[in-house]
């Protein structure tokens, strides 16, 4: 008999007072709990650990104290039906109370129902195997059974009377070692049919779990086992859409769980393709569509799962960014969808506020859910009409009335549908373009040529539409786009149109689509990105603005497409990273690399995040958010971690194959990373070069390594390290390359050793370097490394760069070498000056800094404390070496053709100014170097005078 509130209140606070002052609440809110207290009490059950939250395994251990004297069917289902029963209200008592937040429930939900299953594969097990023997492959090894749990359970996230899903499979095929021959499928057909009936069968003690194996391959007409090789086969061949998304939540929980895991890494690319997926956006709109007709055709508006702006619209929110992205970001492959949705706020993939609201709403909805299907013990997602029913679901929720709950539920649901509404918004605008109609004449020739141009010019295109009408053609003609599927040339057209919409609001509409266009063809054989310019609004507009913005940027993009991915965010576009920042990014993705030996993956990852972080600072710049020292700033912070990370993989590779290298004293011997040009003096442009310098401290360079596979002498290892390093920065892959590397600085340049001891660098410097690499060494800094060689290369730098000088040698030294690099570098002509080489310009004021750095280095030792050209000019003026004028002059002219040249390298121009245009600059310069030197950077001969 169900016992009221009332009867039981007395009971509680005599057996269990610390249950007793929540009770009301309780028990108000759920029948289920009431019917089971009843049994409880009634038995003089201990209902301590209602009051406590359970340790992880708590749940294990009951289950198998429950199942240890177990011997028949029928005991081990008693005893299975108990223990769910009585941890069912003990979830939902903590639930109702207050005392256990949503993640509790829905874990301890989940850690019962895959303890029941583990028990239950357990007891089948032992159970077949007395009668049929153990499943043994053809070399003789365990078949091993393994659970998936998917759905709700797969992440960890069960509700209270939910079905589980689940998947069986085993990990080979072959025949069982004992009486009569009975195959592994067959064995595990049994096995699977007799865990389901341990847990689905309706006994006088009630059920365990409603088991669904309908996400199995083939469905009901597919086997209830699967061999591993038997489920690869089916979905490389046979997957479709719908299983990729069910697949997210996958998770072995039963069986060989190292097994399972196996498994799953065998079938993530199936999951998670290896680049963006635009198309998951457009199978996940079509499984949606399929849930709205069937709740249009159910009446199930009001469903809190299925409805709109219900349960099932988050999970599909956050599913498409783990099928769009999973494949180049490993963090969104975690099967918990509360994670995950942090994880999209916190990385700018939602803003955060957005990301925080659904997690509000997803509480919320799940919550209400839990307490409706608690009263109960029923499955529904329904509110109920009933009034006591309704009662109850105040009483578990602590609301007021019912009008309350329904606003609360309402405003809920309003931000879960405005949410999925613009992420899996249809674009059916793109249908009724303006320009559709316009383009798929254009695009099927149906239009005479003075019809094409007569209608371009009409809609905006007025100074080129000829241009317009060729770029068409020409896309048209492509190889790739003559090969698309009918559904994908569709998508280009309506692709084209929204184009047209874009480019015909900026000035220059025909430069906006020319350049766009080449991004266009890039991709064309890339259905994943035509969907995604397709799908967002976003991502298109950034692009031709980037596009009209920059040619050079317009390349860039081509050149790697990925980067299309980081369009998304305007957040993150225009806001590229700090330094911290950026080291920490890569070293994290470094960290998630699946093989970190894998020279190919570790180089597509430099490469891609390079790419990434470039595109990021370059639409910065274009944006006008970054003045130009901030972008080289950024431009050579990404350098050094990529650098550094190089040296990282190269190191792991060689000490895999050959061990290390070690000096006479055991210490593992030093490598370093030395950085000279615009790379040491921190002023990194787009598509620089690396000028670098390899130094190693190993005093015994014939001895061999230690601790590989096998040994080689350390000389060639160290070179060999050097080698790969430049490798890891230079090598053209699929991705591109990372930087071309220019080691023509090193100690007797081409003819020098690719790696140098700092020792001998050392000796090289003192005794055999000419001015000029004294010079280059007032911009060398060390990037990477040991960092004992970047204290050994910093007192190098400084003895030899605080030398004390002959002035009039110096002098003559750097006018003789200046003349020299205007006699073949400078390509000033009467009507156009070399901003870099021309007289008065970029590399007059670096040889001026420079000599006086060398020249007055002895007298000051914060001359040298920094490698760039501004801070050494600004130390230099501290020290006396130059005036403050002629220091802030010097700035200011190299600062204004930086930025000058910076512009022209964006817009792929030649850093040739009119001849009159920086002609106050150049005079200002020109006579700096006049007083300082005695005679202009031109002349071959020192002047005393």
């Amino acid at each position: 008999m169900l016992l009221t509130p009332e009867q039981l209140q007395p009971l509680l606070a005599q057996q269990a007072p610390a249950l007793a002052a929540v009770a009301p609440r309780v028990l108000q809110g759920s029948r289920f709990v009431r019917e089971v207290l009843g049994l409880l009490l009634d038995a003089q059950d201990d209902l301590h650990d209602f009051s406590q939250p359970y340790k992880s395994g708590r749940i294990d251990a009951l289950l198998n104290a429950a199942m240890a004297e177990v011997t028949d069917a029928a005991t081990a289902m008693r005893a299975l039906r108990r223990v769910r029963r009585r941890q069912m209200a003990r979830i939902a008592f903590r639930d109702l109370a207050g005392w256990a937040g949503l993640n509790e429930t829905l874990r301890d939900l989940s850690d019962l129902a895959e303890a029941c299953v583990q028990a239950a594969l357990k007891f089948a097990e032992n159970r077949l195997q007395q009668r049929y023997g153990v499943p043994r492959s053809a070399r003789g090894e365990v078949v091993r059974p393994v659970v998936l749990a998917m759905g709700k359970l797969g992440g960890q996230e069960l509700n209270f009377s939910s079905d589980i899903d689940l998947i069986f499979c085993h990990t080979d095929s072959g025949e069982c070692d004992g009486r009569g021959a009975l195959s592994s499928d067959e064995y595990f057909a049994k096995l699977s049919q007799d865990v389901t009936r341990l847990l689905v069968a309706q006994t006088e003690d009630g059920f365990v779990f409603r088991v669904d194996t309908m996400l199995r391959p083939f469905g009901s007409a597919g086997a209830l086992s699967a061999s591993f090789a038997a489920l690869e086969d089916y979905y490389q061949v046979h997957g479709r859409e719908w299983e990729r998304y069910a697949l997210i939540k996958a998770r072995p929980i039963a069986g060989s769980l190292p097994a399972g895991a196996r498994l799953l890494q065998m079938l993530r690319p199936f999951v998670y393709r290896r680049y963006l997926d635009y198309n998951a956006i457009g199978a996940l709109r079509q499984l949606k569509k399929l849930i709205e007709d069937e709740v249009a055709r159910k009446g199930l508006e009001d469903n809190i799962k299925l409805g709109a702006g219900g349960i099932r619209e988050v999970e599909f929110i956050v599913q498409s960014f783990q099928l769009v992205r999973g494949g180049s970001e490993p963090r969104l492959r975690d099967h918990r969808l509360r994670r995950v949705l942090r994880f999209l706020g916190a990385e700018g993939y939602l803003t955060a506020a957005v990301a925080s609201q659904l997690d509000d709403a997803y509480v919320f909805l799940r919550r209400l859910e839990n307490a409706i299907q608690m009263y109960a013990d029923q499955q529904s997602h329904a509110l109920p009409d009933d009034a006591r029913a309704r009662a109850a679901l105040l009483a578990a929720l602590d609301f007021e009335d019912w009008q309350t709950l329904s606003a609360r539920l309402e405003q809920v649901r309003g931000v879960v549908r405005e949410q999925f509404s613009q992420v899996f918004s249809a674009h059916s605008d793109a249908e009724h373009s303006p320009h559709l109609r316009l383009v798929s004449a254009l695009w099927s020739g149906t239009l005479t040529a003075d019809e094409a141009l007569d209608a371009l010019t009409s809609i905006g295109f007025k100074r080129a539409p000829q241009r317009v009408f060729e770029l068409l053609r020409a896309l048209h003609e492509l190889r790739l786009v003559r090969a698309m599927s009918e559904q994908t040339a569709l998508r280009l057209l309506q692709l084209l149109a929204q184009l047209f919409d874009e480019v015909l609001q900026h000035p220059d509409p025909e430069v906006a689509l020319e350049r766009t266009f080449k991004v266009l063809e890039a991709i064309a054989g890339r259905s994943n990105y035509l969907i995604l310019l397709l799908e967002s609004d976003v991502a298109r507009s950034s692009l031709v603005r980037l596009c009209a913005a920059s040619p050079w940027l317009t390349g860039f993009i081509a050149r790697a497409p990925i980067v299309l991915d980081r369009l998304l965010d305007l957040n993150s576009l225009y806001s590229p990273p700090l330094r911290e920042e950026i080291f920490a990014e890569l070293a994290e993705r470094a960290a998630l690399l699946a093989t970190p030996l894998d020279t190919e993956q570790a180089m597509d990852l430099l490469r891609h995040y390079h790419r990434e972080i470039t595109l990021r600072v370059a639409a910065a710049d274009l944006a006008q958010a970054l003045p130009l020292v901030k972008v080289s700033d950024r431009l050579t912070w990404l350098a050094e971690a990529v650098v550094q990370h190089a040296v990282a993989f190269a190191w792991a590779d060689m000490r895999a194959q050959y061990g290390e290298p070690h000096n006479r004293d055991g210490r593992v011997a030093g490598f370093a990373v030395i950085a000279y040009g615009k790379f040491g003096g921190i002023e990194l442009g787009y598509g620089s070069d690396l000028d670098l310098v390899f130094l190693h401290d190993c005093d015994q360079l014939d001895e061999d390594s230690h601790g590989g596979a096998r040994a080689i002498d350390n000389g060639t290892y160290l070179a060999r390290l050097a080698q790969r390093v430049i490798s890891q920065l230079s090598t053209q892959t699929a991705a591109g390359r990372a930087y071309d590397v220019d080691m023509e600085l090193r100690p007797n340049g081409r003819s020098g050793l690719i790696v140098s001891s700092i020792t001998s660098f050392a000796d090289y410097q003192r005794s055999d370097a000419w001015t000029w690499e004294h010079q280059a060494l007032t911009r060398a800094r060390w990037v990477a490394g040991a960092a004992s060689l970047q204290c050994a290369f910093d007192r190098v730098r400084a003895e030899i760069l605080m030398r004390a000088r002959d002035d009039q040698k110096l002098r003559a030294d750097i006018l003789e070498m200046r003349a020299r690099m205007r006699l073949e570098l400078d390509r000033s002509s009467e009507s156009l000056w070399d901003i870099k080489q021309g007289e008065g310009g970029l590399v007059d004021i670096e040889f001026i800094t420079q000599y006086l750095v060398l020249r007055d280095a002895h007298r000051d030792p914060r001359i040298i404390e920094w490698s760039d050209n501004w801070r050494q000019l600004d130390a230099l003026a501290e020290a006396g070496s130059i005036g403050a004028e002629d220091k802030e002059d010097l700035i200011h002219c190299y600062r204004s053709y930086r930025s000058w040249a910076h512009q022209c390298s964006l817009q792929q121009a030649p850093t040739m100014a009119a001849a009159h245009e920086f002609a106050a600059k150049r005079s200002k310069v020109m006579a700096i170097v006049q007083r300082c030197l005695g005679a202009p950077l031109a002349v071959g001969t020192s002047d005393d005078g």
